[in-house]
């Protein structure tokens, strides 16, 4: 049988399996390398269970040729790139621990193989190496690349092994190291595209929202524009009025009384009266240039008191203010025939009162009817002095000249509100008594007539 020589067997060997275990290729080529050896031995197992005139041929294999690697399933877009990495380096992994595992099964199947090739030898080593080394010579298709001794054999195959593993651990690295450039690129430029979508139809649907405001702006303006075109018709139809010397008030405190004439039937009627009071503030611009004295400004009247309250300027007795019939000496200067704010405050508490003039206070006193509470429903008169309630008046005690802004509080205003009162710097209208068309008759020839601005009355000063 020796002599025979070697030929192909019936099964030829796969150079590589696709089972995990045998992905490097390296177990079956070294069987069939010593089972061809292991035919050329006399009395070896090889020879007894082949069938006689059948002869097996081992195909080599290149040293750096090694076995395509598993493809690594890569799952689809269901997880985000960072879990899809991670499921393939974990993979690469249990790829790199079978690797491992293979080569340990082939050093042993080797080291067992070595051992049989051993004893084939011892048997008849010689005949059998003449043998394949006169095979080899003839050019047949036999693993004439192999070496010729069994230990560089075992050399190679552990060289080829340990250079699978490098390579499967440079791949791992690789896989590590580059994933982000050569596996996510697409995925990343979806995600990206996707973003961009995004953004950019938020910019148009805001873009879409700024139009509307836009357009409601516009609208809102023009609207604005309108009633600011109304209000200013309406202002110089106001101005026409005045200049035409027209008497309708459209505003409730834009008039004055007029009470040219000393006698005892011009007079003004406030509507309103007054509640019960424990202090008050009277204020009101006026212009006279009576001789001697101004007259009777105002006089309030209440069942059993004719002078309850009384400012008065009589002959050439100075401005007295009555309360009660109680007298007090103001000391205020009104008679030039230029317009004057004048005020006064009273309250019970010790009777204490104070005169302001233009805003100034010039002058302040007590003990005028004091803890004496100001009764209630009696009759307010402008330009004449009561000696009944409403009437019985004295053409002598008549006002002569012009007022305006008759207001009462029922309060003590402080200082720096009479003074901004005074410079037109505010408009407070009176809590008990304001000054309105409606609430102001006059009568026996005594009338309403439109009333120099504020402004116009400080330069009358």
């Amino acid at each position: 049988r020796v002599g025979t020589g070697l030929r192909l067997g019936p099964r030829p060997v796969a150079p590589c399996s696709p089972s995990p275990r045998s992905s490097a290729g390296m177990l079956p080529v070294v069987a069939g390398l010593l089972l061809a050896v292991a035919v050329g031995g006399r009395g070896s197992a090889a020879e007894q269970e082949s069938p006689p005139g059948s002869r097996f041929v081992c195909t080599s294999l290149p040293l750096d040729a090694g076995c395509p690697l598993p493809p690594v399933p890569m799952q689809g877009g269901a997880l985000p790139p960072e879990e899809e990495l991670k499921a393939t380096v974990l993979q690469l992994r249990e790829t790199v621990l079978q690797q491992k595992e293979t080569i340990g099964s082939q050093r042993e199947a080797i080291r067992e193989l070595t051992g049989k090739l051993s004893r084939c030898e011892s048997a008849d080593g010689k005949a059998a190496a003449g043998t394949w080394r006169k095979e080899l010579g003839k050019g047949k298709d036999t693993m004439g690349d192999l070496p010729r001794d069994p230990a560089q054999v075992i050399d190679q195959l552990s060289r080829t092994m340990q250079s699978l593993k490098d390579r499967l651990e440079s791949l791992e690295h690789q896989l590590r190291a580059n994933v982000s450039y050569a596996a996510l690129p697409n995925d990343l430029r979806e995600m990206l595209q996707r973003r961009l979508g995004d953004l950019e139809r938020q910019l148009l649907s805001k873009v879409a929202e700024l139009e509307d405001e836009k357009s409601m702006l516009h609208n809102e303006t023009s609207a604005h524009r309108q009633k600011t075109e109304t209000a200013l018709n309406a202002l110089l139809e106001r101005v026409s009025e005045l200049e035409k010397g027209n008497s309708a008030f459209k505003s409730p405190d834009e008039f004055k009384v007029s009470l040219p004439l000393r006698t005892n039937y011009l007079y003004g009627k406030i509507k309103k009266t007054l509640p019960e009071l424990y202090a008050f503030t009277v204020c009101l611009w006026l212009r006279s240039s009576a001789s001697p004295g101004i007259g009777t400004p105002f006089s309030y009247a209440v069942p059993g008191q004719a002078n309850e309250i009384v400012l008065i300027e009589w002959g050439n007795n100075p401005i007295e203010l009555l309360i009660n019939d109680k007298v007090a000496q103001l000391p205020l200067f009104i008679s030039d025939g230029k317009w004057h704010h004048i005020c006064i405050t009273w309250t019970t508490r010790d009777g204490m009162w104070e005169a302001f003039q233009d805003g100034e206070k010039l002058g302040t006193g007590e003990n005028l009817a004091p803890w004496h509470p100001i009764k209630p429903g009696g009759v307010l008169i402008l330009g004449q002095e009561q000696d009944t309630v409403g009437g019985r008046f004295d053409a002598t005690q008549a006002f002569v000249g012009e007022m305006s802004q008759f207001n009462i509080w029922d309060r003590v205003l402080k200082a720096e509100d009479i003074t901004n009162i005074a410079n037109c710097s505010t408009n407070m209208p009176g809590n008990i008594i304001p000054w309105v068309d409606n609430n102001v008759d006059v009568f026996g020839g005594a009338t309403k007539w439109p009333v120099e601005t504020c402004e116009e009355r400080l330069l009358d000063l």
